[in-house]
């Protein structure tokens, strides 16, 4: 996500100076230097978790904080050191780095700030391709568009969504005490080309490119059907609605905003597997486990008519126009991804 959105600000906006900072870490961002690089995008060696790395970066006017480790599942199985220290001291550090420079602060979170209880917990019935929540009265912030910014956020989450939201409730007492101006996007599941999508994060990278490369897949929990669904957001949608948060400067109070692409913009992963068969060509074997991580939610929609209606935005991208995005970008550099996505 960083580095699309830093290549998409300076060609929107080419008097622009921009900067992307990352410490390479992810298998396949060193691919993105080149890009950057043609872009006339800035590129340093930074690691959010160093403060002094952000002390060297020089004056600037707003940080887009998208840096995170992303996955649900980090610290589940061993000690949670790293996912707090990048997504929580990280967060911290780029916090002081914008307080000490008076520049405006754009949070990227995350819908896993929702507690998984609660979520799995609503009602439900199954259909041939997909779970589908039931409506249900009295759930503050549920209803048949989905999941909006006024649910109940009481109970566990996972390491990886308690960073963030501890991460959002910082940046509300910068903005309090500091008068930091900031906005924080709690977004469900990004996806688009240069995503370097993995087993535990990325999902839909990771469906099409197991499908382009013909390698196999499994349906993980719920039964092992893949009927577990999430709203999808492509990277270029989330773009345009940025430009336009930041073109209404008298909204960044430390609000929280639920960004996704919506009920019309959702799939299973079994009707995910269709798109991706009709796209490539391809069909592979996807293979069930029954058993579910305690972490896995069944259902997440984003609820987005707040943010809709605040800066009137909505996606204009749908799930197979998606998928083509991300195959074509595959085929484009078929040699450079093989290493990273063909595994």
């Amino acid at each position: 996500m960083g580095s699309s959105l830093a290549i998409k600000f300076r060609r929107r906006f080419p008097k622009l100076s921009v900067l992307a900072a990352d410490n390479l870490k992810r298998r396949g961002s060193e691919l993105n230097l080149v890009r950057l690089k043609e872009a006339g995008v800035f590129f340093e060696h930074v690691d959010i978790r160093v403060p002094h790395d952000l002390e060297e970066l020089g004056s600037f006017d707003l940080l887009v904080d998208c840096a995170a480790e992303p996955s649900v599942q980090s610290g589940t199985s061993g000690s949670p050191r790293f996912v707090l220290d990048t997504n929580l001291q990280g967060t911290i550090n780029c916090l002081e780095a914008a307080r000490q420079r008076r520049a405006a602060f754009l949070f990227l979170s995350t819908s896993r700030v929702y507690p998984i209880a609660q979520l799995n917990g609503l009602p439900f019935y199954e259909d041939e391709s997909r779970f589908r929540w039931k409506t249900s009265d009295g759930v503050p912030g549920f209803s048949e568009q989905g999941i909006a910014e006024e649910f109940p956020i009481r109970g566990p989450r996972s390491f990886y969504g308690a960073s963030k939201l501890a991460g959002e409730l910082l940046i509300q007492e910068y903005v309090y005490n500091t008068g930091l101006r900031a906005l924080i996007d709690r977004c469900g599941l990004l996806a688009g080309p240069w995503q370097m999508g993995k087993v535990d994060q990325g999902v839909v990278t990771l469906w099409v490119a197991r499908h382009y490369f013909g390698r196999p897949l499994s349906y993980i929990g719920f039964g092992g059907q893949g009927k577990q669904v999430r709203d999808i957001l492509h990277v270029d949608d989330l773009f345009e609605l940025l430009c336009r948060q930041l073109a209404n400067p008298q909204v960044w109070d430390g609000r929280s905003y639920n960004v996704g692409g919506g009920m019309d913009v959702s799939a299973s992963l079994k009707e995910l597997t269709a798109v991706c068969v009709e796209a490539t060509g391809n069909s592979i074997d996807i293979r069930p486990v029954c058993e579910t991580n305690d972490v896995d939610v069944r259902i997440y929609v984003t609820d987005a008519r707040r943010v809709s209606r605040d800066f009137d935005w909505s996606p204009s991208r749908n799930v197979p126009s998606i998928v083509e995005d991300i195959h074509a970008w595959l085929a484009s550099n078929h040699a450079s991804l093989r290493s990273v996505l063909d595994r």
